[in-house]
């Protein structure tokens, strides 16, 4: 088998808009939009209904490694969850949950199917639901199961179904709730505003709602290829501000505390350190952050260990930030705060 490789530097055309002689004034590497989202759904400030994705495949994942009471998994799999909501928004029940995985070949298939979707409900759920109990009530009720719905998945993996760059944009971020930009996070290095200010993004709504601005935070921020300044920052609150001020006002506020040039989302985030291979399963959002040590073989045959800071988009580091500007400390709680109702229109998220 043969492989070609034909890597080379990025074009100068564009290259001359992102170098810059000081750093600082790093151009962003494309134009764009560029999303961040966060939710008090859950701990994590991620859509409910993608975190219980996430989980299910973390907890299958882990009965394949552990090879004893499923014993047929292969490492291959995908999960969707689909929620009911109340008049209030706020999710009530599961409706619906879809899981593939890959297993060994079975002599029957109508056995394997079986097989398959008894385990997934006898097995694999009451797991779920006795690691997380915060979980437990939304499994109540009738829940649609398709297990495995094509009827066999033996070959999986890149053999099975490959593609290049931006085929996760949706997984890698907000299970669809929120917004996307387009633009894919893996292949990409820090200069590259796809990847970085999707994360810068993430950081400034999580901290926002976790500091008690709203329930649910979108933050939208554009770029010119080659300008360092973005275009524009606008958060959009979707109604569920707890505080007295509009969204056109959170969003100066925000643009005030969060520098957003390329060159500084790289510092304040760490991004050019080696984090990404942590993102290459389970999404790029609501990870865990947390410093790691790594070990690396050099050319010469040097073992380099280097001690990281991972998800640093995760942190809940400026809250006390954003209190601060928005006047929010004294306040007792987010929801004993006035509520102001926003509306904006769809042209103007875009």
């Amino acid at each position: 088998m043969w492989v070609l490789s034909a890597i080379h530097e990025q074009s100068a055309d564009i290259n001359q808009g992102v170098d810059r002689k000081k750093k600082e004034e790093q151009g962003a590497g494309d134009q764009g939009m560029m999303f961040g989202y966060a939710t008090n759904e859950t701990e994590n400030y991620m859509p409910l209904a993608l975190d219980l994705a996430h989980t299910l495949l973390i907890e299958l994942a882990a009965l394949r490694r552990e090879n004893k009471v499923i014993k047929y998994l292969r490492p291959d799999a995908k999960s969707q969850v689909t929620l009911e909501y109340d008049d209030n928004n706020k999710p009530v029940r599961i409706d619906a949950i879809v899981i593939s995985t890959q297993h060994d070949d079975f002599d029957s298939e109508a056995k394997m199917l079986a097989k398959i979707e008894k385990d997934i409900k006898t097995i694999l759920i009451p797991r779920v639901i006795k690691k997380y109990p915060a979980y437990k009530h939304f499994f109540s009720g009738n829940i649609k199961f398709h297990v495995n719905p094509t009827g066999k998945f033996v070959i999986g993996g890149p053999h099975g179904d490959t593609g290049l760059t931006g085929r996760k944009i949706i997984v890698d971020t907000y299970g669809g709730k929120g917004a996307h930009g387009g633009g894919a996070f893996s292949g990409k290095d820090p200069s590259k505003v796809d990847r970085s200010a999707a994360y810068a993004t993430r950081h400034i709504a999580k901290n926002l709602v976790a500091a008690g601005v709203a329930d649910e935070v979108l933050v939208q921020v554009s770029y010119a290829i080659g300008v360092a300044a973005p275009m524009g920052i606008y958060v959009n609150t979707n109604g569920t501000a707890n505080v007295e001020l509009t969204d056109g006002e959170i969003s100066k506020i925000v643009a005030g505390i969060f520098d957003m040039r390329p060159y500084f989302i790289e510092t304040r985030l760490k991004l050019r350190n080696p984090i990404y291979s942590e993102t290459a399963a389970y999404g790029h959002m609501g990870r865990k952050n947390e410093v790691v040590t790594k070990e690396f073989t050099a050319p010469d045959g040097k073992i380099i260990k280097k001690k990281v800071e991972l998800f640093t988009w995760e942190k809940l580091d400026y809250v006390s930030k954003i209190k601060k500007h928005l006047k929010l400390n004294k306040l007792p709680g987010a929801k004993s705060a006035t509520r102001l109702k926003i509306h904006r229109s769809f042209s103007e998220l875009f």
